[in-house]
């Protein structure tokens, strides 16, 4: 008994040692970045590397002190929950009709309105952008909220509806036998039911509000409504060059909340993109 556990032993440390060298191995690379984010701009901009750099936080008082960081920070954030809310409230009610209702071309306008996600963006900027300045929203955080729902507002109903497919008739039927009316059965029933597809759906419209720019730069036309991904071109050109250092540190910032999130609910958001590339 006494071999049978050492082995046991041996075996798990083996396996924790194999998978600490694999997160290790995964993570050297955003390790590295980080690194670029806390040296001197001189050591990054040698010709020849420096594995033992000295770290600064040269460009962390940069970020910080001569950019306004914190008002990108809040911009990002206020436009993608808002976006995100906007999503959902419209997105709910849309999946729950195509899953649940039988009418003609159901089917045929779910397609549909997945298929508008496929559109290159550049087709619709320039009608966007004139659109938002005769109604006067250009360079405000409600007109980011106002693009990105409409960008990821078809992936979210799809994902949603997925989701509600899966849910059996019989819970419905039953909720009506007791009169209950449609918006009670969705409220009360059908969204608690598919509530883990609600926050995949969720975390990817974030997601993909966040890597988008071409809408950004197109209508946070000054510093009052630019976000994290645009405040980044700042740093890519000027009299000052190209400041690697600040790219690192405002890029890893503003990948580290996405990184947490994705991770506490990945198991969530694996069984919503399968479910979501199988259903019809």
């Amino acid at each position: 008994m006494a071999g049978k556990s050492g082995r046991r032993s041996e075996n798990r440390f083996i396996r924790y040692l194999i998978l600490f060298t694999w997160a290790l191995f995964c993570l050297m690379p955003i390790l590295w970045f980080l690194s670029i984010g806390l040296r001197p701009r001189i050591e990054i901009i040698t010709p020849q590397p420096i594995y033992w750099p000295s770290f600064s936080l040269d460009a962390w008082k940069m970020i910080w002190q001569d950019w306004p960081m914190a008002k990108y920070l809040f911009n990002s954030v206020a436009a993608i929950f808002g976006s995100v809310l906007i999503d959902l409230v419209l997105a709910i009610p849309a999946a729950y009709a195509l899953s649940r209702f039988t009418f003609r071309g159901r089917d045929d306008i779910a397609f549909y309105i997945l298929s508008t996600r496929m559109m290159a963006p550049a087709i619709v900027a320039i009608p966007i952008f004139f659109l938002f300045r005769n109604l006067g929203l250009l360079d405000t955080i409600y007109a980011l909220m106002l693009v990105y729902a409409a960008i990821n507002l078809s992936i979210v109903t799809w994902i949603i509806r997925s989701y509600m497919l899966d849910i059996p008739k019989e819970l419905e039927d039953a909720a009506r036998t007791d009169g209950a009316g449609d918006l009670r059965i969705l409220w009360e029933i059908i969204i608690p039911a598919v509530l883990p597809g609600i926050i995949t759906a969720a975390v990817i419209a974030m997601i993909f509000a966040i890597n988008e720019f071409l809408f950004t730069l197109l209508i946070a036309s000054t510093p009052n409504a630019y976000t994290m991904s645009v405040a980044l071109a700042n740093f890519t050109g000027g009299s000052d060059g190209v400041i690697y250092n600040a790219i690192a540190l405002v890029s890893f910032i503003a990948m580290v909340p996405v990184f947490i999130v994705v991770l506490a609910i990945q198991k969530h958001l694996s069984r919503g993109l399968t479910m979501g590339a199988v259903k019809g």
